[in-house]
């Protein structure tokens, strides 16, 4: 029982280091997004789309530690959003679009086909989610910010009120 409360202080005071980090809400928001983009193609790419989150956080200044929970995120919803990546995938891919490998059996080359429309839907889905993401999420810290920065100054002028 000590422990899970340990964790759960320790998450809590990490959440917190998130919320009041420097460089403001729009840093955690893009971080969140890159790692929400990122995630969306990553599975049929084997993992290696996690080594662009570094470089992309940085180059976007996003926060690094809102990458990796939005990387997380993304995990959580990736299996519902296999089929609108597919769709995109497919609608954005010419239609005449094989591989034919010859010394591959046909199969291999199916899943390859779905393995691109799985990539390119991702890549599209995944810079969408990332903007749709990103407005709430900098509003909801810049909301929380807010009601802190108020709640400190009320309690300071009951502090000078009372001295």
């Amino acid at each position: 029982m000590h422990r899970i409360r340990l964790l759960r202080r320790w998450l809590k005071y990490k959440y917190l280091m998130l919320i009041r980090a420097k460089g403001g809400a729009s840093m955690v928001a893009m971080g969140f997004a890159i790692g929400l983009a990122v995630e969306m193609f990553t599975l049929p790419t084997l993992g290696f789309a996690f080594l662009l989150i570094l470089p992309l956080a940085y180059l976007l200044r996003g926060n690094f530690a809102a990458a990796l929970i939005g990387f997380v995120f993304g995990k959580l919803i990736y299996i519902p959003m296999m089929i609108p990546n597919s769709i995109v995938g497919g609608w954005v891919l010419p239609e005449h679009l094989s591989f034919h490998l010859s010394f591959v059996p046909e199969w291999v080359d199916r899943l390859l086909l779905a393995n691109v429309k799985l990539i390119v839907g991702g890549m599209i889905d995944g810079v969408a989610l990332g903007i749709l993401f990103y407005f709430p999420i900098k509003y909801s810290i810049n909301a929380f910010k807010n009601k802190r920065r108020d709640k400190r100054k009320q309690r300071r002028a009951t502090l000078e009120a009372n001295a």
